[in-house]
């Protein structure tokens, strides 16, 4: 049995000014089955940001298992998921060219490449 790891993982995708207000309330009552979906494929401290200037919202996350693909794909098959994705991605404009929406052949979010980091002791 292999060891999990901690991968992070920064993604960006636009936000139709015309959608914020509803995108906010749908994340403010996130369905369980999708939460459950991403903690079954060992999605760890999620959380999107928005950037209003630039209509811009930013994911982080952890990964914690070790397999990332095998358990990205177990949520793109993930029936409430799907039903959230088609909701959500409507709000959205992806940086990804050619990308047709969540779950497609491309990404859909834009993996951001991390250039810095920087893990303090949290006992100092």
């Amino acid at each position: 049995m292999s060891v999990p790891h901690t991968k992070r993982i920064c993604q960006i995708i636009k936000l139709k000014p015309e959608a914020e207000a509803e995108y906010r309330a749908l994340h403010t009552n996130a369905w369980p089955g999708v939460l459950a979906a991403l903690a079954r494929a060992h999605i760890a401290d999620y959380s999107i940001h928005y950037y209003p200037p630039l209509h811009l919202l930013i994911a982080t996350f952890k990964y914690i298992g070790n397999d990332f693909d095998a358990d990205m794909k177990k949520v793109a098959e993930d029936e409430e998921t799907r039903r959230w994705w088609a909701l959500t991605d409507k709000m959205q404009e992806s940086f990804v060219e050619g990308a047709t929406g969540s779950g497609g052949d491309k990404p859909w979010w834009l993996d951001l490449e991390e250039v810095f980091r920087f893990e303090g002791d949290s006992a100092a």
